[in-house]
């Protein structure tokens, strides 16, 4: 079995793959302090409740978390006894790149691309909801080419909540009408409604700066709300970034 790791800079996800589904799909906080000893015990315990044997014969990982890295590698070589390898740009796996530099293209972007291509035919964009919210584009050509990036809603909502004294936390839903009633509505019209339509401004003009006709996907923890809320967005793929990184794992391992 091989274990796929996508770790973000605020959530880490671990998903199980057999080589054809998807056995289980785990989501922790990351942390980078976190050593492999604790990984393992984290990891072992889920896989006895989900009735799934503590084995893998391998592990593929992309993180944006330097830290995350050594820990992962230390999980693999001691407790998993299972070989690791970190996807890390488009030139291990075959995905042309234009981007300046392109070593500043996430993994997990590149694992976004990967998991879109596996399975859409291109132009597509990606709309993957995590601390930042990210646009990847691919062109009709098969060729990442870049995208957008703006702040993600929970870091959004949090920055704004922790900077005025006045207003509540609230929920990430959107309410019934746009004009809120309360503070609250107020806040969740503003920051759901007004956030998706950001997301539906952004991939509309980066469609037609693609020429058109473009599949747009999202991913990501938010993104099975966004889904529903944005006019543009096709689908939504809760394990897309993991599906690139099984797609990954077939060059990587090579």
């Amino acid at each position: 079995m091989l274990l796929a790791i996508d770790a973000g800079n605020t959530q880490t996800v671990y998903g199980v793959w057999d080589g054809s589904t998807w056995l289980a799909v785990w989501r922790r906080n990351t942390d980078g302090a976190e050593t492999e000893d604790e990984l393992a015990v984290w990891l072992q315990g889920l896989c006895e409740l989900s009735g799934l044997p503590f084995k893998f014969d391998r592990v593929v990982a992309a993180t944006v978390v330097p830290a995350i890295q050594s820990s992962i590698t230390r999980l693999a070589d001691r407790w998993l006894k299972a070989p690791c390898r970190f996807l890390e740009h488009g030139d291990q796996v075959g995905l042309s790149v234009d981007y300046e530099p392109k070593s500043a293209v996430g993994p997990d972007r590149i694992a976004n691309a990967l998991g879109a291509l596996a399975f859409n035919k291109p132009p597509i964009i990606v709309v993957d909801f995590g601390t930042a919210t990210t646009f990847d584009v691919v062109d009709a050509n098969r060729t990442y080419v870049g995208g957008a990036i703006l702040p993600g809603i929970e870091v959004a909502s949090s920055a704004l909540v922790g900077r005025t004294s006045r207003l509540p936390r609230f929920d990430l839903r959107a309410p019934t009408r746009v004009i809120g009633k309360t503070t609250v509505e107020s806040l969740q019209s503003g920051m759901m409604l007004g956030y998706a339509g950001a997301i539906d401004r952004l991939a509309a003009q980066i469609d037609t700066e693609l020429g058109g006709g473009s599949i747009i996907l999202a991913t990501g923890g938010l993104g099975s709300v966004f889904v529903d809320l944005c006019e543009k967005i096709d689908s939504y793929d809760r394990t897309l970034t993991l599906d690139g990184l099984v797609i990954a794992s077939k060059s990587l391992f090579a």
